[in-house]
């Protein structure tokens, strides 16, 4: 079935039967383009053990605090 064909179909269904469309199709969307898989492990970073992080956002946060003063 082409788009053509399709579009005229569209406009025939109800509101519910639209929503169950729409719904439908972002969820073949979203498992095309999903870049996760179900059942996977993947690493996540983490704040923890992370000091040269904090050091820079401390640096960050004593320049602001220092710039602000200024004003």
């Amino acid at each position: 079935m082409s788009i053509a064909e399709l579009l005229p179909a569209l406009r025939e269904l109800n509101r519910a039967e639209k929503l169950r469309v729409m719904h439908f199709l972002v969820q073949q969307l979203a498992e095309e383009e999903a870049w996760m898989q179900a059942g996977q492990s993947y690493a996540v970073w983490s704040p923890y053990e992370a000091h040269d992080a904090a050091q820079t956002l401390m640096g960050v946060l004593e320049r602001e605090r220092s710039t602000n003063a200024g004003q």
